[in-house]
């Protein structure tokens, strides 16, 4: 199998270096205000975002270092594997970010809060969060339960 990813635009944060970036966007409070820059050729398929409260943004971790498929926690002495952790070191280093979205400044232009990413981070998608199917309250967090306050 293979695809093609194309960024449909650029997310912009107050994060120059990876270094600088929180663990996850609610580590800062109050959050950072953030855009995702929708390039002109998608900005048709943000018709009726608005009334969302929340997003799911989808983007390409360009900075991250090399793939590691096994990687010891700097919180954790136990040796895990990257599918078990949202570690950036990713065979695709895809991330996810569900943010707060606060309307439009201007054409393609959408005020979030909540990311994790360094300034200039492609874009892959958007999709709208859903409560009803994107929660869910009884999950359990596997080895990660006792740092659940580092997530």
């Amino acid at each position: 199998m293979s695809g093609v990813l194309r960024p449909i635009g650029q997310l912009e944060t107050p994060f120059a270096t990876t270094k600088e970036c929180p663990r996850n966007g609610r580590q800062i409070v109050p959050a950072p205000l953030c855009h995702a820059v929708v390039d002109a050729q998608f900005q048709a398929g943000l018709l009726g975002l608005e009334g969302f409260s929340h997003l799911i943004l989808l983007y390409w971790m360009d900075r991250a270092k090399p793939m590691e498929l096994v990687f010891t926690p700097p919180f954790d002495p136990i040796p895990r594997g990257i599918f078990a952790s949202r570690a950036p070191w990713r065979p695709n280093p895809i991330a996810m970010s569900v943010v707060a979205f606060e309307g439009f400044d201007g054409p393609g232009r959408l005020r979030v809060r909540h990311l994790d990413c360094v300034d200039g981070t492609p874009l892959l998608d958007i999709k709208p969060y859903l409560p009803t199917t994107d929660a869910e309250p009884t999950a359990s967090m596997g080895w990660l339960a006792p740092h659940a306050t580092r997530c």
